[in-house]
């Protein structure tokens, strides 16, 4: 059973082949996330991962353990505040914050990177069908 205020977290290192396979499995092949040579001359000054990356890790959690088995997701908003760099750890939270109707939920999503600060903030709305 899912209670506002239940939660669950996860930390996950961006590595290097992580984003590799990103790269290969959505055909965002952006040199930004790629090249380190092209990555240096840019406003970031290295690699940095895809957006899918937090994405990703918010998919696997909400998937897999909060709620789990049987969660449909029905929308989802967020804001990109930092860029995540190769090799980052990232600490990502889901929390719920509302229920709607019994089986709908609306969910914080929060990812902060080794220094705490905050990369990726928003919301996810799902339908838990056990």
């Amino acid at each position: 059973m899912l209670n506002v205020g239940s939660s669950f977290s996860k930390s996950v290192v961006a590595e290097d082949q992580t984003i590799r396979d990103i790269a290969r499995l959505s055909g965002d092949i952006n040199p930004i996330h790629l090249d380190d040579e092209y990555a240096k001359q840019t406003v970031f000054g290295r690699r940095i991962a895809h957006a899918l990356f937090c994405q990703n890790i918010i998919s696997m959690i909400i998937g897999n353990h909060l709620p789990g088995s049987g969660a449909i997701l029905l929308s989802q908003n967020f804001r990109y505040r930092k860029p995540v760099y190769i090799d980052d750890t990232i600490e990502t939270t889901v929390t719920v914050k509302d229920i709607l109707d019994g089986d709908k939920y609306v969910l914080t999503t929060v990812c902060t990177n080794q220094k705490n600060e905050i990369v990726l903030d928003g919301e996810s709305v799902i339908k838990w069908t056990v």
